[in-house]
């Protein structure tokens, strides 16, 4: 084998080797990505999150109350008679 064979032949080697790990990198990127989602992802899950309790509070609030109101009413109509 000449000198010029062998370093023909470490420069594939090395380009082979490189183009690989960029494969592998890209795969776990992707993976990455897909399932742990992106930062903007998981900042838009955690402020879904947040809406979904405040929404559950003001449920809470308003249901709360409307007893209360009925109660209020019923009271009344049973004083008007």
């Amino acid at each position: 084998m000449s000198l010029i064979s062998a370093i023909v032949l470490i420069v594939a080697i090395v380009v082979i080797a490189g183009a690989f790990r960029n494969r592998q990198q890209g795969r776990r990127d992707h993976y990455t990505e897909t399932f742990e989602g992106s930062a903007r992802e998981r900042e838009l899950e955690a402020e879904i999150e947040q809406l979904r309790e405040r929404v559950k509070v003001l449920e809470r609030i308003a249901t709360e109350d409307r007893g209360a109101k009925a109660l209020a009413e019923k009271i009344e109509d049973l004083r008007d008679d």
